[in-house]
């Protein structure tokens, strides 16, 4: 079954265990199971299902289940339903792990290298955060608000500690020359981000109500699917609550990537928006100090660092290498940017 997935997706699925006893919690029965990514589609006499085995606890899981039912009662239905047991529960606990089922939405992932899918997505992202105003619950860890610019001071001291890791190594590879060639380029942009927002309003913002929505926070193509030109949302794994303009950057920054940080996808993203809904200069602003972090070169050094990701020597390269060759057209676009403000 799992011959022809890729290997970081086939270490996740064989984790799961597929015992009929679980299924036996709902009220279907499962006529075939089909992995696709870190998932399986369960084929049912009452439709198509999505099986997923859970990385977190059940805390978490009811943070994610009220916040996609704040947003169906606020009248947006694009995003997953979680499949109930029979005793009225969104999981199933099985050998100390958890399992949910969903329904699976019969749609196409989105392609950030078509215009039209990007700007049905920014549309879609306005109407879901204008549709989240308002969630707020009881999960500290999950909340958010405020804690950007500490964050980032922390990540500039990491950023410090991996330079020391990298010139203290007897044997530096490639990986760590390149590292090291720009790392205090980027610390100076993590600096200027820090700055930037220090000076702007985002405290005031994060005591109005309206600029603090559920946010995705893991925007990623396959995460926004397209049916009848509109925008549907899956899986809020990492959903939490937030400036709304936090996710627009994540938003934003996985766009760009795919168009080598051309200005005009930016205006886009933003026009779209703001159809549903509002973005003023004060958000902007902040948005712009956010932009200004490095988050690609600040990630794959983390995870070339810490090793949080099992990845082959070539594939933390070859990702660095990519990540630093839009150095200038990053650049170009951030001052292009920083224009719109004045």
């Amino acid at each position: 079954m799992l011959e022809n997935i890729r290997f970081k997706d086939k270490k996740a699925l064989i984790q799961y265990d597929l015992n009929i006893d679980i299924f036996k919690n709902y009220n279907f029965i499962v006529e075939d199971v089909i992995p696709v990514r870190k998932v399986f589609i369960l084929i049912t006499n009452k439709g198509n299902k999505i099986l997923k085995r859970l990385n977190y606890g059940i805390e978490d899981l009811e943070f994610i289940q009220q916040g996609v039912d704040y947003i169906k009662k606020r009248f947006f239905d694009r995003v997953f339903n979680y499949e109930l047991t029979k005793e009225g529960k969104a999981y199933v606990v099985w050998k100390k792990h958890i399992y949910t089922v969903m329904d699976l939405i019969e749609a196409r992932e989105s392609e950030y290298t078509n215009p039209i899918d990007v700007n049905i997505a920014s549309r879609g992202l306005g109407e879901l955060h204008k549709a989240s105003e308002g969630f707020r619950y009881k999960n500290k860890a999950r909340y958010a608000c405020g804690n950007t610019i500490n964050s980032f001071k922390r990540k500039l001291e990491e950023m410090e500690l991996f330079k020391n890791i990298a010139i203290l190594g007897e044997d530096k590879t490639e990986f760590d020359n390149i590292f090291l060639e720009n790392i205090d380029y980027y610390k100076k942009q993590i600096e200027e981000s820090i700055k930037i927002l220090e000076k702007s309003n985002f405290y005031k913002l994060c005591s109005e109500e309206d600029k603090v929505v559920l946010c995705h926070h893991d925007l990623a193509h396959h995460n926004i699917l397209i049916k009848d030109e509109k925008a549907y949302f899956v899986d809020f794994d990492y959903s939490i609550i937030d400036l709304k303009i936090h996710d627009l950057c994540n938003f934003i920054n996985k766009v760009e990537k795919f168009s080598a940080y051309d200005i005009e996808n930016a205006n886009r993203i933003i026009e779209n928006y703001c159809e549903s809904n509002d973005i003023d200069k004060r958000e902007l602003e902040v948005l712009y100090g956010m932009l200004v972090f490095p988050q690609d070169f600040y990630n794959i050094s983390k995870a070339y660092y810490t090793r949080t990701k099992d990845w082959d020597y070539d594939t933390f390269l070859e990702k660095l290498i990519k990540k630093n060759n839009f150095k200038n057209d990053r650049e170009e676009f951030l001052e292009k940017f920083r224009t719109l403000l004045s």
